[in-house]
């Protein structure tokens, strides 16, 4: 959890622009938004917190709505399969969070632990329909691949029905404390990153909401596949470790960081790319200079946190490792993290490894510049 201090040279450097993120001709937000996965009470729940839409949004959110309600027979069926299933499912091992800002190679390191078998992860129908998606894809998976994007908005990562996913889009449709409410909403986004990142201002009532809605989710991927261990990515969660501790006291964590500078710069980009397909709100009103505070505001209370929460961990439950030396040798950096958080199954899974790693070869990174303080 080093280099805190160069995230606070580079808030400070010259980088840091005063001018709009973009302007409304620049928005184009997705008309199959990801609040159709949610149930009926979040939906309305996040609409009126946030104060609705603009109204070029109006198409969105009444398709948004429509399944919304739609879907409500198969939420009801899942719900009556989820009770006969947990009855039969093993006791759940205790789950993995990968944990990191925005940026950091979260992704990377997800993606390749993912390859093996031994664990379950959040898939694109499970991160999209959460409520519904162990009935829905047994029946009408084909036509869902369909709709699936060809790679994520916010670098060129590609997407298919088994990429692994973060669960925080999951829980933005299934509760009204989610980071994702703010890329939502951006009249809102200070608010939703304090609430959402952080439970700033929340309810015992709201928070206990969400720790059930986590809970569910999980449980879901249990019984999808009861051999599994559950592993989760989600930065969110870099500042939010005690929290997962009182739910899972057993959960094992991996921290990856990087150079600062980079994180700030890319995570600039992600913001930007978020809110031009995701925005229900004009950004036209959001400065840059108010989102690079936010930005740094984020990183440096995320890390405080981290280092907090994890003091006590032993290392059998904690494992920390740095972007750039995992990129340089990711066989050799992921059997560090078995050996550390004593798992099985290194050896019968690192084929699967180095075969992911020969297919990435042709990705390439975003690149950035930083001018001279």
């Amino acid at each position: 959890m080093p280099e805190q201090s160069r995230m606070d040279k580079q808030h400070q450097g010259k980088s840091v622009v005063s001018d709009q993120v973009f302007a409304d001709e620049g928005w184009t937000p997705r008309l199959l938004h990801p609040l159709m996965g949610a149930d009926p009470k979040t939906l309305f729940q996040v609409l009126r917190r946030n104060g609705g839409t603009d109204v070029r949004c109006l198409p969105h959110i009444t398709l948004a709505i429509a399944t919304c309600l739609a879907r409500q027979p198969i939420s009801a069926v899942e719900a009556w399969r989820m009770a006969q299933l947990r009855q039969r499912a093993p006791e759940m091992s205790p789950p993995i969070f990968i944990v990191g800002h925005w940026r950091s190679g979260t992704t990377f390191l997800y993606e390749l632990l993912c390859q093996s078998p031994q664990f379950n992860y959040v898939s694109p129908f499970a991160a999209g329909i959460p409520w519904d998606f162990l009935t829905v894809t047994q029946f009408f998976q084909p036509l869902l691949e369909k709709l699936l994007p060809k790679d994520r908005f916010i670098d060129q990562v590609q997407v298919t029905a088994s990429s692994p996913q973060e669960d925080e889009i999951a829980l933005a449709s299934m509760q009204p404390l989610s980071f994702y409410h703010g890329l939502y909403f951006p009249s809102h986004l200070q608010e939703n990153l304090a609430t959402g990142l952080f439970l700033e201002g929340c309810s015992d009532t709201e928070v206990q909401r969400w720790e059930r809605a986590i809970a569910l989710l999980l449980e879901k991927l249990h019984v999808q596949n009861p051999q599994g261990q559950v592993l989760i990515k989600n930065p969110v969660y870099t500042g939010r470790v005690n929290q997962l501790r009182s739910l899972f006291p057993a959960a094992k964590f991996i921290h990856i960081y990087r150079n600062p500078y980079v994180v700030f710069q890319s995570t600039r980009n992600f913001y930007v790319k978020l809110f031009r397909e995701l925005a229900l709100q004009s950004v036209s009103r959001l400065s840059m200079d108010t989102l690079d505070a936010l930005i740094f505001q984020c990183y440096t209370q995320m890390m405080t946190a981290l280092q907090q929460d994890v003091a006590d961990l032993p290392p059998e439950q904690f494992v920390e490792l740095q972007f750039e030396t995992f990129e340089q040798d990711p066989v050799a950096n992921v059997e560090t993290i078995y050996q550390q958080l004593k798992l099985p199954g290194f050896e019968s899974a690192k084929a699967g490894f180095k075969r992911y790693l020969g297919d990435r070869r042709t990705y390439r990174k975003n690149k950035y510049t930083f001018p001279q303080a």
